[in-house]
């Protein structure tokens, strides 16, 4: 059925309790590469309980927005995951709880031909009332233009024009999507290859918030020196798919407190991640 606009706009999810253990922090650190390593020092502190620390995206996989976007009435076979971004305010613990609402925060009308673009909102709050993360999510629904939205606006934010300040390469495992998938998103396109196949591509794809973490992790690690209370923000568009195995090369700007960076496959000449922006603290 079509996208009811306005009406969309007031739909939210019930109040969701989240808890989360030193268990899952540590998963979802190994499930985006770190820890390849074991003997780095620096990287050994998000995978091993003693002195913990949080990767700040972890916030991504505590709630997932699937059941407040099937209430809008999008084809949901023809739905990509477009933007995702993070505001932290106040650094990622490696384990507590929190309660998600989440919410239409807007709709936008592409065309009958383009599809609609609609934005996601979570806010994550401590017991104590104090906010701790907010996500926004940008799907878009390329079967579902035309409802009488307004167009939105592109928001576009190119990197800057030099070459990049820093530029780290990160090598996917053959099963990191099989890993990833255990922090919750078990689309069978990342673990089915009839299923993947059957979609478009040639094999399963890496989760788009997978390749995410990875470049959060590259800014962690060259602008933050590993140190998560450092990054307030992280936000992304996603432009194309990355397979499990291929290396994921992570090209940063730094600009003051904000971080541009952009994500590449080199060997199929692909950018993968466009418009990344990290504030740090």
């Amino acid at each position: 059925m079509p996208i009811a606009y306005p009406e969309v706009l007031e739909l939210a999810g019930e109040e969701e309790r989240l808890v989360w253990t030193d268990q899952r922090a540590m998963l979802y650190a190994l499930s985006i590469g770190l820890g390849s390593d074991p003997l780095d020092a620096r990287e050994l502190p998000f995978v091993y309980e003693n002195g913990l620390k949080a990767v700040p995206t972890l916030a991504t996989v505590l709630t997932l927005p699937m059941t407040l976007l099937a209430r809008t009435g999008v084809n949901f076979a023809r739905v990509v995951h477009g933007e995702q971004g993070l505001v932290l305010h106040r650094p990622m613990p490696p384990e507590g709880e929190a309660t998600a609402v989440t919410r239409v925060a807007a709709v936008y009308d592409k065309g009958a031909d383009k599809g609609a673009v609609l934005i996601l909102q979570s806010e994550l709050t401590e017991p104590s009332g104090q906010p701790l993360a907010t996500l926004r999510s940008s799907i878009f629904a390329r079967a579902d233009g035309g409802f009488g939205g307004p167009p939105g606006e592109d928001e576009t934010r190119p990197v800057p024009d030099r070459a990049p300040d820093q530029s780290l390469e990160f090598a996917t495992r053959p099963d990191q999507a099989l890993l990833y998938r255990l922090n919750g998103d078990r689309n069978p396109l990342h673990a089915d290859p009839a299923f993947a196949r059957m979609l478009g591509f040639p094999r399963p794809i890496l989760h788009g918030l997978c390749t995410y973490g990875i470049a959060c992790r590259a800014v962690l690690q060259a602008c933050a020196d590993f140190d998560p209370a450092r990054i307030r923000s992280v936000q992304a568009r996603f432009s194309a798919p990355v397979f499990p195995g291929e290396t994921v090369t992570v090209d940063l700007w730094r600009e003051g407190v904000e971080v541009a960076f952009q994500a590449r496959v080199k060997d199929r000449e692909a950018v993968v991640i466009r418009n990344g922006r990290s504030e740090l603290r």
